[in-house]
């Protein structure tokens, strides 16, 4: 059983909608979670929010937030998945993740993903370090880290 389908099958469980904010991933979550029959019923849509500006404009995250630690940080994160929430009334549940995949990363970036997760007033956020090479790579690593960690965290 694959990761996404382990997580709508949760989603069912629990009767949970979810909706996401993805930056570094570019929608690859969208796109495994789109390929399952019925996924409509728990799954209300993706943003794709690659530029810190659309970050900004789309899910209210702070500019100041992007300026003074970057767009990879726990901070947009947790306003990434909090913003998004708020954007989509029918949703539960959130998940955001933004990260640098490389190449040309900036010191101490390089592979560093961020993932936040948010219900109504509560958002956590996990940092990881991604062990793929290649930005192709390190994209489904994340999109697959992302369903494990939403899965885990709502399994009934």
């Amino acid at each position: 059983m694959s990761r996404a389908t382990e997580l709508v099958d949760s989603l069912r469980a629990t009767e949970n909608r979810l909706v996401l904010a993805e930056s570094c991933t570019g929608g690859l979550i969208a796109a495994q979670l789109a390929s399952i029959p019925g996924v409509s019923q728990w799954w209300c849509g993706s943003a794709v929010t690659y530029r810190e500006n659309t970050k900004i404009r789309w899910l209210n995250v702070s500019a100041e937030s992007i300026d003074q630690l970057t767009a990879v940080s726990e901070q947009v994160a947790r306003e990434m998945a909090s913003g998004v929430l708020k954007q989509t009334p029918e949703a539960d549940l959130a998940a955001a993740i933004t990260g640098h995949l490389g190449p040309d990363a900036p010191p101490g970036q390089d592979g560093l993903i961020f993932i936040g997760i948010a219900t109504g007033d509560h958002c956590e956020v996990s940092q990881h370090q991604l062990q793929q090479t290649g930005r192709a790579s390190r994209q489904q690593e994340a999109a697959e880290l992302v369903l494990f960690k939403l899965t885990e965290f709502i399994r009934p």
